[in-house]
C-alpha cells in the first residue's frame, strides 16, 4: 500500500501531550507503525560517554504513531487527510498524493 505519510513531510500531531504541534518527519519506522518529528515529542535520556559523544543528559525526539499525527495541508498548514490521485497519460501515468482539505497535490 502507499504511504500517505513519508520523510521529508511536515506533520500535525493530533493526540497526545504535544496536540497541536508540528514538524518535519526525519524518519519513518513502517513495520511499528511510528515516526518521528523534529522537535516534538522530546524525552530526556542518560547517555554514557563514548570516544566521540560526551556523555550527560541529553534530549532526543521518541517515535509518535502514525495514528496521532496529520500531514499539514500545503495550503494553510492545517492537518488534512490525504487521498490518491491518478495523473498523466498512457505510458507516464504517476499516482499522487492529494490533500483531501484543499485538493492540493502534495508531491509530483
Amino acid at each position: 500500500m502507499a504511504a500517505k505519510i513519508k520523510k521529508g513531510d511536515t506533520v500535525v500531531v493530533i493526540a497526545g501531550r504535544d496536540k497541536g504541534r508540528s514538524g518535519e518527519v526525519i524518519e519513518m519506522r513502517r513495520a511499528e507503525h511510528r515516526v518521528l518529528v523534529r522537535g516534538v515529542n522530546m524525552v530526556k535520556r542518560h547517555q554514557r560517554q563514548t570516544a566521540t559523544q560526551e556523555g550527560g543528559i541529553i534530549s532526543k525526539e521518541a517515535p509518535i504513531h502514525l495514528s496521532n499525527v496529520a500531514l499539514a495541508d500545503p495550503k494553510d498548514g492545517k492537518p488534512t487527510r490525504v487521498g490518491f490521485k491518478i495523473v498523466g497519460q498512457g505510458g507516464e501515468r504517476k499516482k499522487v498524493r492529494v490533500a483531501k482539505r484543499s485538493g492540493v497535490e502534495i508531491d509530483g
